[in-house]
């Protein structure tokens, strides 16, 4: 009994660190998934944010060529773009004196990188961060143009500066996000689908193992015992789940062990409930006793020819 006890919990913590062992795993495996994916993203975001700042540089490096090609300036170096954060580019810009000609110029510039983000524009002196001069993108289309554009200009250094509008939260760092939602929903299907698939493993094995029978003090013979109420047979370290009959028929033998009880006493002892009685059902039922009692070696069910059967118990 304590033998039996013991593999129960044995068998039952085992089953219980299985499937959270395999709980776990599946939730590992779904961090990692997220974790790869948002990997993925920042990477694409980084990607996507280095291209448009390279676009941007060259866009802004060529509208000083031509700004300085127009002011008859073949030999001013033309200085690196700066850029104070993802959305804020600046160039500066030297001899500045053909401002009517920058929105056109830098608009142009931009298309042919095929920047298409809304932006500002802001012209600084070079030695002051007060703006001088300043128009937004819309401000294209106007009917009254770009705010001072035909007014005279002094010329010298100007830092020349365009800050874009941040794009929508929906698309991050120009790729856009929609794809996340059939991903991340189908990773969520999966994880669940797992999950339930491992829930109603585990809940089906709970089930079998709670359906199992559980062996309480009964008959003694040998090294087994037999619950006769339960219809249970414990045979060493193995529970038998017995029939009605064969529990019946294996009451009859411990109840007269060493005894020869003859064939017509057993049909009628174990059969004559059921009004027909078949002589066979003894030799078949006491076969498959035999091999339930295989592993006890001290109980022996012999032929005791033209007779009956008797059970020896060795002890």
């Amino acid at each position: 009994m304590k033998i039996n006890l013991y593999l129960i919990v044995m068998i039952s913590f085992k089953a219980f660190s299985q499937k959270m062992t395999y709980r776990i795993y599946l939730v590992k495996i779904t961090l990692l998934a997220i974790g790869l994916l948002l990997c993925f993203q920042m990477a694409f975001a980084k990607t996507d944010d280095f291209r448009f700042a390279e676009k941007v540089n060259i866009a802004l490096r060529r509208t000083a060529h031509h700004l300085l090609v127009l002011n008859a300036d073949s030999t001013t170096t033309i200085q690196p773009v700066q850029q104070k954060d993802p959305n804020t580019f600046s160039i500066r810009v030297e001899n500045l004196l053909t401002y009517e000609k920058l929105p056109e110029l830098l608009q142009q510039s931009l298309q042919m990188q095929h920047i298409e983000r809304g932006y500002n524009v802001a012209v600084l002196r070079c030695d002051s961060p007060i703006i001088q001069l300043g128009y937004n993108f819309l401000d294209l289309n106007q009917e009254g143009g770009v705010p001072c554009q035909n007014r005279a200009q002094e010329g010298g250094c100007y830092t020349l500066q365009i800050s874009f509008v941040p794009e929508n939260s929906a698309a991050v760092g120009g790729f856009s996000s929609w794809w996340m939602l059939p991903f991340g929903s189908a990773l969520a299907g999966l994880g669940f689908m797992a999950w339930t698939r491992s829930r109603q493993k585990g809940l089906a094995k709970t089930t079998s193992e709670s359906t199992k029978p559980t062996l309480t003090p009964g008959l003694k013979f040998g090294n087994s015992s037999l619950d006769l109420p339960g219809q249970i047979l414990q045979c060493g370290s193995t529970i038998h789940q017995l029939t009605y009959r064969e529990a019946k028929l294996l009451s009859l033998f411990v109840r007269n062990p060493n005894q020869v009880l003859e064939r017509d006493f057993i049909l009628k002892s174990v059969w004559e409930d059921e009004g027909i009685i078949v002589g066979r059902s003894v030799d078949v039922f006491v076969s498959r006793l035999r091999k339930m009692l295989s592993n006890d070696a001290t109980i022996k069910i012999a032929a005791v020819h033209g007779v009956g059967y008797k059970m020896e118990v060795l002890l």
